[in-house]
């Protein structure tokens, strides 16, 4: 079976290994997070990124968050003083407070921490979170999707993956009317499903997307989409 998640945003690990068991995902399986698992709660998804690291059938998508801690990976360096923003560049600068802006502190706490005592934990986790691809091509028997986190601006059914940018395809927002692919469905977080039309902490379906982001940025909980036969898992 194929799972996928999005937008866990510091949700507590062991609530989310109990939803994987609620839905019975087991070493046979497969699991797609569709980013953001950083920012906002708990330790702000660190111990969720290092778990997933350590998984041979979880694969994880880059999401905004992530593609924004990256962007602030100098900040992580011991030479960099935040009290003073010390060795800064504009830039530098300019990409920390957005982030800042977005919940970053938890996460930034965390990943400091693990500098402190794991240097070499922090290079392999910034190596994974940057090996993430912007998007993936599945399949079911019978069904095609494109993962991705945001969605796809500028969207032409002609149009390769790989000639949308990555803020194209991860600060996104489809409207209720956006239309996708007949022949193959997107599934998409970043946008919480209450702010786009559906009902919240549940998924949104149109006929060629689906959003799954189902508000733990908020505190709410994340959910699982078993693609093979859209079926949803909701936390308790």
């Amino acid at each position: 079976m194929i799972f996928a998640t999005s937008d866990i945003h510091g949700y507590p690990l062991d609530s989310f290994l109990g939803l994987l068991e609620k839905a019975g995902f087991s070493e046979s399986d497969q699991l797609y997070v569709i980013g953001d698992v950083i920012d906002r709660n708990g330790d702000g998804g660190v111990a969720m990124l290092r778990w997933m690291m350590r998984q041979e059938n979880v694969t994880l998508l880059k999401g905004n968050h992530e593609a924004m801690m990256l962007e602030c990976e100098f900040a992580l360096s011991a030479d960099v003083d935040l009290t003073n923003l010390r060795l800064v560049t504009i830039d530098q600068e300019f990409h920390l407070l957005r982030w800042h802006r977005n919940g970053c502190l938890k996460t930034l706490e965390s990943l400091l921490k693990l500098r402190d005592e794991g240097p070499d934990e922090l290079v392999k986790l910034v190596k994974y979170v940057r090996s993430a691809p912007l998007y993936m091509e599945v399949a079911v028997p019978m069904k095609r999707f494109v993962l991705v986190h945001g969605g796809l601006n500028g969207f032409e059914p002609g149009k390769g993956l790989d000639e949308y940018d990555e803020d194209d395809l991860l600060w996104t927002r489809p409207g209720v009317d956006e239309r996708y692919w007949e022949d193959r469905m997107v599934i998409l977080g970043h946008t919480p499903t209450q702010y786009i039309g559906g009902e919240k902490g549940k998924m949104f379906v149109t006929d060629t997307w689906a959003d799954i982001d189902t508000g733990a940025a908020g505190g709410g909980s994340p959910m699982l989409l078993r693609l093979d036969d859209m079926c949803p898992f909701y936390a308790e």
